[in-house]
């Protein structure tokens, strides 16, 4: 039996996962559109959950593909996944929880809580922090690297701001995590034990968090990039340190499952963990801004949008690469959708906003969900031999065409091979091909070099080395010197 058949009989034996609430023939028929359309797609690749409800119909609520491949669990409802970003939406809600307790105000300013930092933030308030408006850099440092309370923050705060505060928007994960200091320094609890218990617990959620959660490791998603570079969740790497760094905490990281996501929408949506105001706060427009063609509004923790026939729409994204997390609400039309693959990719990272239209428009048809580019060569490269580079090149111009316009995919594919230490003469006839196409590229020369060097081929790689340094690329200096000597 193969692994998705496998993944497939055990998602039968869980079927009460996948409800459709009093069987009205309105949730079967969406439960068919969206099931068959991610069954479909996770035979080309989609490995992930979604979960809807739709006027307190449970519509799906469904995993698909592999929570860890190696131990052949599949993802299901209660399996958790990083959700990155959308942890904003919970430190948001704490802020506006401790407002209602009395313990500030938003028009708070930095000033009350930080002592002696700069003056140009003294004034900047936790409503400019929570929309976005206060003008901080969007991050200082890489989500795990090692650093102290007060070396982050005295770092943060001696930063340039990018506007003054409250004149523009401009996205910062850095100011959610000063929020979520102001919320440790005023409840004189730690984020996640407020967290815990003051959302979390009230809402009835139990696998979501930090390090509070009692996980099954049976239930924790690992995570393939591109579903090609395998890695452990970031639980792990949580409970290792015993610790959260600063870079991450209160804007990212956090874990949970989709069963928790629907019980933190029916927390909102019942006014059970903030009053009807405060919830009105959380979700109304506070400051606009332009990407594409679109205008959006970000509320607190929730970006706003008003669609045609003046529906509104409340969304927000989380992705730390690998796990991708979506959530999308349509308050007036009771619909909430939460979506998240372990798998990401371009062809998989918005699949939310597609299920968010079939659900609006019944004659709606989306394309149907294909293997990413990468994940696609790599497929090809497992199953012939480099001989048939030619006819690789052609089969991704032809079903890639948007990919293949610039150097950058053919050199990744060939530095992910020699990541997974996999098909390594692939890797080097790639970057052959693309110096071929792109000859004064000096990057794809020390790309070259690299290959060469995987495969034992030294005088080569050095001969790589040498072209990228005359070409400009002086990061292949160090490299050369030390095969040299070597």
């Amino acid at each position: 039996m193969n692994k998705t058949h496998l993944c497939f009989v055990l998602l039968l034996i869980i079927a009460n996962y996948s409800l459709i609430s009093q069987n009205k023939p309105e949730s079967k028929n969406l439960n068919s559109r969206i099931d068959n359309y991610l069954n479909a797609g996770s035979k080309n690749g989609f490995s992930g959950a979604i979960a809807v409800i739709k006027k307190g119909n449970i519509i799906i609520n469904k995993g698909y593909g592999e929570a860890n491949r190696n131990a052949k669990t599949c993802n299901n409802p209660n399996t958790i996944f990083d959700i990155g970003s959308n942890t904003k939406q919970f430190t948001a809600t704490a802020i506006l929880k401790l407002a209602e307790l009395g313990k500030l105000k938003l028009t708070d300013s930095l000033s009350i809580f930080f002592k002696g930092i700069p003056e140009d933030k003294q004034s900047i308030t936790i409503h400019q922090l929570l929309s976005h408006s206060a003008g901080f850099v969007d991050a200082i440092g890489k989500d795990f690297t090692e650093i102290s309370q007060e070396d982050f923050f005295q770092q943060l705060f001696a930063t340039n701001l990018l506007s003054k505060p409250g004149e523009k928007y401009s996205y910062s994960n850095t100011g959610y995590s000063i929020l979520g200091r102001i919320i440790e320094l005023v409840s004189n609890q730690s984020y996640e034990v407020f967290l815990n218990t003051y959302l979390f617990a009230p809402a009835g959620m139990k696998q979501t968090g930090y390090l509070l959660p009692n996980w099954d490791p049976k239930n924790i998603a690992w995570s393939y990039n591109r579903g090609i570079l395998e890695s452990e969740s970031p639980i792990f790497k949580y409970q290792k340190d015993n610790d959260i760094s600063w870079h991450l905490k209160a804007n990212g990281g956090i874990n949970a499952s989709q069963n928790d996501m629907l019980l933190w929408y029916k927390a909102l949506k019942t006014n059970k963990i903030l009053s009807e105001e405060s919830l009105k706060k959380l979700t109304t427009s506070h400051i606009l801004f332009t990407s594409g063609n679109y205008e959006y509004g970000y509320a607190y923790g929730w970006t706003v949008r008003i669609l045609e026939n003046n529906i509104k729409r409340l969304t927000h994204n989380g992705s730390n690469g690998a796990y991708s997390h979506s959530l999308i609400w349509f308050p007036e039309q009771d619909i909430f959708i939460a979506y998240v693959t372990n798998a990401n990719s371009s062809q998989v990272e918005f699949i939310a906003y597609e299920i968010a239209k079939i659900i609006l428009n019944e004659n709606y048809s989306p394309e149907p969900i294909k293997n990413n580019f990468y994940a696609y060569a790599v497929n090809f490269m497992r199953e012939h031999s480099t001989d048939k580079s030619t006819e690789l090149l052609t089969l991704l111009n032809e079903n890639y065409p948007d990919d293949f316009t610039n150097s950058r995919p053919l050199n990744s594919i060939g530095n992910i091979l020699l990541m997974i230490n996999e098909n390594k003469e692939w890797a080097v006839e790639l970057f052959k091909k693309n110096i071929a196409l792109y000859p004064n590229d000096g990057n794809l020369w020390d790309s070259l070099g690299d290959g060469y060097k995987a495969n034992n081929q030294k005088e080569e790689a050095i001969r790589s080395y040498k072209k990228a340094v005359e070409l400009g690329y002086n990061d292949s200096q160090v490299k050369l010197t030390e095969l040299i000597k070597n």
